[in-house]
């Protein structure tokens, strides 16, 4: 069956293709200004100064209202602030840089972490998240599973740094996220991710592998004794990541 002519070779066939087409064309062009909400207009590596983005490919700002009520708008083109603990080895772009005085708090390497806001992530019901198990009675440690509760905080040196005194757990998906621990010497309680933990139950002992036990008395404090902020629990976790690699000079050394 020949295709129906509207305007000599024209038919509704290739009307069809050509809005396929420009549809297709107009939700690429869409979607990629939408992917520069946050993060954009990029700066120049070397200089800092700020890219021009330009009116075609930034979306235009829009407003949020988020659940707890507050209003944000996206892009607000507002730049984290620099990190003077960054130093460059030379001025083309892709040098390697390294930190300026103590490598596990200058965000920097496998200590970088993001300026995310200083408020607790909620639950559903608007409950903070993350909070110590004294708090939640209906958590319990399963009977199979060793309680690290008492247990002695053992860092890479060999050496304790505390105790567990109790377990921070997210109550949105029930799982344990951080160790609270007690310096040996009782000055301040330390939250310790539950990543670098390895709990050894039959030594009743707790061993991390990223930090010695003389960095426990510098982890970035938490405000609240009952909840952890986001900007917290990126910058405690950050410097236990930093510890990997610049807790002791021979972690820096090559491996071969």
């Amino acid at each position: 069956m020949e295709g129906v002519q509207i305007i000599g070779s024209l038919d509704f066939a290739t009307l069809l293709f050509i809005a396929f087409v420009a549809f297709f064309i107009g939700l690429v062009f869409y979607l990629q200004r939408e992917s520069r909400r946050e993060g954009y207009p990029l700066e120049t590596e070397t200089t800092g100064k700020v890219e021009p983005g330009g009116d075609t490919w930034l979306p235009r700002p829009k407003t949020y209202l988020q659940a707890d009520g507050t209003v944000v708008t996206k892009p607000d083109m507002r730049r984290d602030p620099g990190n003077d603990k960054l130093k460059r080895l030379a001025v083309w772009p892709g040098a390697p840089s390294e930190p300026v005085g103590d490598p596990m708090t200058a965000n920097v390497g496998p200590g970088a972490y993001t300026l995310r806001d200083d408020i607790a992530d909620v639950t559903h019901e608007g409950e903070p998240k993350i909070v110590p198990m004294r708090l939640l009675p209906e958590f319990t440690v399963a009977k199979q599973t060793a309680d690290p509760r008492g247990f002695d905080v053992v860092g890479c040196d060999g050496e304790i740094a505390g105790k567990i005194t109790d377990i921070w757990m997210d109550r949105a998906e029930a799982l344990v996220r951080y160790y609270e621990v007690e310096l040996a010497d009782a000055s301040r309680k330390v939250l310790l991710p539950y990543a670098f933990a390895n709990v050894k139950g039959k030594a009743r002992q707790v061993r991390v592998s990223a930090v010695t036990a003389r960095h426990f008395a510098d982890v970035p404090a938490h405000a609240s004794p009952e909840k952890i902020t986001r900007l917290e629990e990126d910058r405690i976790s950050a410097y236990y990541g930093g510890g990997i690699l610049y807790a002791t000079p021979k972690k820096l050394e090559p491996w071969i």
